[in-house]
Formats: structure tokens, sequence, C-alpha cells
């Protein structure tokens, strides 16, 4: 049980989770939604406690927001239907099956067939769409001049950050982009490539990813601004 709390202003106690991490000039906040909601927080080791408690509650409005946005977890059973990658995907357990199969119906729609264990169901499913993800991001990638290519690209399950770039060359996308719309998965994948190049969020930056996203940037950055807690929905 976490020693702190940030009571909303609906009465939810949402657990925090401080963590001290030498090397860290600032302290971060990374909010979780889903069943386990709670709030992370990392915080140099000369920092105390208490400011970390005190930044907390400056960024309230931005944290009640993001709570009260996001929905509550939907958890998947066969015969379910979800869309990723733009693609509207039925979810059937045949436990007959070794590995999954992946069927295009012939009216435009998907049938995913989940094998093994039913209970591994929602598991299979979150792996798979991970991998037809992280398939279509190096696509993009490939698509882009070699010298914005990232050295390594991993997925992760993040609340509040859709994608990130270190300076050693690793690229971090959410994997819940998969349920956004196409392009705006895009977005964030040009928008991490740029970071490649700049690595802040100068006017040379969004240039940068307008010149290599093209035209709707803003369009597709307002969508996620508005509409991104939907992605924690599944899974």
């Amino acid at each position: 049980m976490s020693d702190f709390e940030f009571i909303t202003s609906w009465g939810e106690k949402i657990p925090v989770e401080i963590t001290v991490r030498r090397g860290l000039r600032n302290i971060t906040i990374r909010p979780h939604a889903g069943e386990n909601r709670h709030i992370g927080i990392s915080r140099p080791w000369l920092a105390s406690n208490s400011a970390a408690m005190k930044f907390v509650e400056q960024k309230r409005r931005w944290l009640e927001r993001f709570f009260r946005n996001a929905p509550q977890k939907q958890h998947l059973k066969s015969g379910d239907k979800v869309e990723f990658l733009d693609k509207m995907v039925m979810v059937v357990y045949d436990g007959t099956l070794r590995a999954n199969k992946f069927v295009l119906n012939s009216n435009g729609t998907y049938t995913l067939f989940v094998g093994g264990d039913e209970r591994m169901l929602e598991s299979r499913v979150r792996n798979f769409i991970k991998a037809e993800l992280l398939k279509e991001i190096k696509n993009l990638i490939r698509r882009v001049p070699r010298d914005f290519w990232p050295r390594r690209i991993c997925l992760r399950d993040t609340s509040s950050r859709w994608g990130s770039c270190s300076t050693t060359g690793t690229m971090s996308f959410s994997w819940r982009l998969a349920f956004a719309p196409y392009d705006v998965m895009r977005y964030v994948v040009m928008h991490e490539l740029s970071h490649v190049k700049h690595m802040d969020h100068s006017p040379a930056f969004w240039t940068q990813v307008k010149e290599l996203y093209g035209f709707g940037v803003e369009r597709a950055k307002r969508w996620l601004t508005l509409n991104g807690a939907k992605l924690h929905e599944y899974l």
C-alpha cells in the first residue's frame, strides 16, 4: 500500500508511488489508468517527498482531467470486436488451435482466431496486436532517410507518453497507439524520428515533423490530445 495519496475533487483516493532516482534533475509524474489507477513519481535524491507531493498538487487540474477522462478497462472475450491499425477485428476463441489465425473476411473485416488456454485469451490478443504494431512502425521508419533511423525500437505500456527518443538511439512507443487511427500513430512515429535531429520542441523540430509527416500534422496532434485517454480502454 502506498504511503501517499492524491484525493480527487470527487473523493477518489489514488495511490502515489514515489521513486528516488540518482542523476534525475527534475520531478516527473506518470499517471496510470486502468484497473490499477495510480500516480508514479520519480524525484531526484536531493528533493523531498513533500516537494514531490507539492508538485503533484500543482498538477491537480491536469491529473484530475486525466483520471476523469480515462475509460474503465474493458475485458475482451470471445465474440468481441476491437479496432486496431484501422482494422475492425472480431476475436474468436478456438481451443483446437495452437497458434493465432488472422483472417480477412469477404466484407472487409477481420477475424482473429485465438487458441491455447482460454484464460490466456487477452494476453495472446495483446501480444498479437503488439507484434502487428511493431511491424507497421518498422515499415514506416524504412520509408524515411536512413539517418533518422533509431538503433533500437521497443514498445511500452505508458499512460502519459506516446513515444520517446533517447540520446542512445533507443526509440520507445506506447503499444496502445495500435488503437489510434493509423495516421495518428504515424504522427507519433514521425514526431519521435524528428527528435533524432532535434532533441527539443523548437520551431526547427516542428518544421522537421511536418517535413516527415506531410499535410495534416496539426489534425493528428489534436486528435491525440482530445482522444488519447480512449486508447487505454482495452487490455
